[in-house]
C-alpha cells in the first residue's frame, strides 16, 4: 500500500478543496438553518466532475479510484455533511450498485445522468417495523404477467422525495427470508408510488429525508435490479460502498471540527495566556487529530483493497465503525475547547456535533458493524 498521493489524487483533492472552501463551507449555516439543499452547487459540482469522480467514463464519470472517491466525500464532509450524505447516496448506493447489478440499457438510462448531477436516486431498503434486521421487511412484490405489484412502506429514505429513480427491495417470495427478496428500479412519477417529506430532523437538515408509501405500484420486469431472489445481495453489497464513504466524510468533519477549535485555542486568552498553552487544551487537541490520522488510515486501507477487486467487507466495516464513533468524540472534545461559544450558532461546531450523530447510526448501526466484524474474526454468526 503507497502511503503518497498520486498526482491525479492530489489534483482531485485541491479541486475538490478548493470548491468546498467558495462554494460550500461559507454558506452550510444557511442551508441548516432553512433545510435548504442548495441544486444549484450540486449542479456545478457535476459539470466540474466531482460527482462522477469514480463513475467510469464510458457512463459519464472520471474513471477515477477509491482513493478519489474517498477524498471527495472527505472535502466534502468537511464543509457540509448534508451535501456529503447525497454524495455518498447518489454515488455509492445507487449509482455503482445499478454499475454492478444492472443491465446494459440500465446503466445507460440512469448512470450517466446521476453523475453530472442532473438527477438523485434514492435507496429504499430500511422501513418502519425493519432497520438492521432488513430481512424482516414487510414490502410485497406480487408477479402479474410481465410486472410485479409493490405495496409496502420505506422510512428514513434519503432523497426519497426528490429521486427520479429509487432502489426499491421488496419480497418476492415470502416464505423465503433474506433469499425472497428482490431489487427494483422504480422511476418517479409511477402511479401509486408516494414520498413524504421528514422534517425538524437533529442534523442533517439541508438533505431532503423522507418516507415512502407504495400502493399496488405496477413495475415491469425490466426494471428488476439483479437477479430475482437476490435483493438482499445486492443490498448488502451496496452498503459495503456507502459505508466506505461515510467513513471517509466523517473524517472530513473531524478534521473541520479540529480546524475550528485550534484556530480559537490560539487566540482565545485565559491566565494571561492562550489557552492552547494549556496542557489539558492540548490533550484534547492530540487526542483528536490521533483519532482523525487513524481514521483515515482506515478508509484508506479499504480504498486500497477496493482498488485491488478484493473482498473488502471486513475493512470498510472496521472504518465505519471506527469513524462513526471518532466524528462523535472529536466534535464533542472540541467543543470542550471552545467552552460555552461552541454551544451557539455563532460557531460551527454545534452543527458539525448535529450532523455527526447520525453516522452512527445510518448504512448499518455502530453495533452491526462490530457483530460483522465478530463474524469475520470468529467464524460465528451472531445473528441467523
Amino acid at each position: 500500500m503507497n502511503f503518497d498521493y498520486t498526482e491525479e489524487q492530489l489534483a482531485v483533492q485541491k479541486m475538490v478543496r478548493d470548491f468546498v472552501a467558495k462554494e460550500i463551507t461559507p454558506y452550510a449555516k444557511e442551508w441548516d438553518q432553512q433545510e435548504k439543499f442548495p441544486w444549484d452547487v450540486w449542479k456545478k459540482m457535476g459539470d466540474l466532475g466531482i460527482i462522477g469522480t469514480s463513475i467510469p467514463e464510458e457512463y459519464g464519470g472520471s474513471g477515477m479510484d477509491y482513493i478519489c472517491h474517498a477524498i471527495v466525500a472527505e472535502e466534502l464532509g468537511y464543509g457540509c455533511t448534508s451535501m456529503r450524505g447525497s454524495y455518498s447516496v447518489n454515488i455509492s448506493l445507487v449509482a455503482k450498485t445499478i454499475l454492478k447489478w444492472g443491465t446494459e440499457e440500465q446503466k445507460k438510462k440512469y448512470i450517466p445522468r446521476i453523475a453530472s448531477g442532473e438527477i438523485f436516486g434514492c435507496y429504499g431498503l430500511t422501513e418502519p417495523d425493519s432497520g438492521s434486521d432488513a430481512a424482516s421487511m414487510k414490502s410485497t412484490a406480487e408477479q402479474d404477467g410481465d410486472y410485479y405489484i409493490l405495496n409496502g412502506n420505506k422510512m428514513w429514505i434519503t432523497h426519497a422525495d426528490v429521486a427520479e429513480v429509487s432502489i426499491i427491495f421488496a419480497k418476492t417470495d415470502k416464505n423465503a427470508g433474506a433469499r425472497g427478496i428482490t431489487a427494483f428500479l422504480v422511476d418517479k412519477g409511477t402511479p401509486g408510488f408516494t414520498p413524504q417529506p421528514i422534517h425538524e430532523k437533529i442534523g442533517l437538515r439541508a438533505q431532503d429525508t423522507g418516507e415512502i408509501t407504495m400502493d399496488n405500484v405496477r413495475v415491469h420486469k425490466d426494471q428488476i435490479l439483479g437477479p430475482v431472489g437476490k435483493g438482499f445481495a445486492v443490498a448488502m453489497s451496496a452498503l459495503d460502498n456507502a459505508r466506505f464513504t461515510v467513513a471517509a466524510g466523517c473524517v472530513g468533519t473531524a478534521q473541520a471540527a479540529l480546524d475550528v477549535a485550534k484556530k480559537y485555542a490560539k487566540e482565545r486568552i485565559q491566565f494571561g495566556k492562550p489557552i492552547a498553552a494549556h496542557q489539558l487544551v492540548q490533550q484534547l487537541i492530540a487526542n483528536a487529530v490521533l483519532d482523525i490520522e487513524m481514521g483515515r488510515l482506515l478508509v484508506y486501507r479499504a480504498g486500497h483493497l477496493k482498488n485491488k477487486e478484493v473482498p473488502n467487507t471486513r475493512e470498510t466495516c472496521m472504518a465505519k465503525y471506527f469513524c462513526s464513533e471518532m466524528v462523535n468524540r472529536v466534535t464533542y472534545n472540541m467543543m470542550q475547547v471552545l467552552g460555552g461559544y461552541s454551544f451557539s450558532g455563532e460557531y460551527p461546531l454545534e452543527r458539525m456535533y448535529r450532523d455527526a450523530r447520525i453516522n452512527t447510526l445510518y448504512e448499518g448501526t455502530s453495533q452491526i458493524q462490530q457483530l460483522i466484524i465478530g463474524n469475520s474474526e470468529l467464524g460465528i454468526p451472531a445473528f441467523a
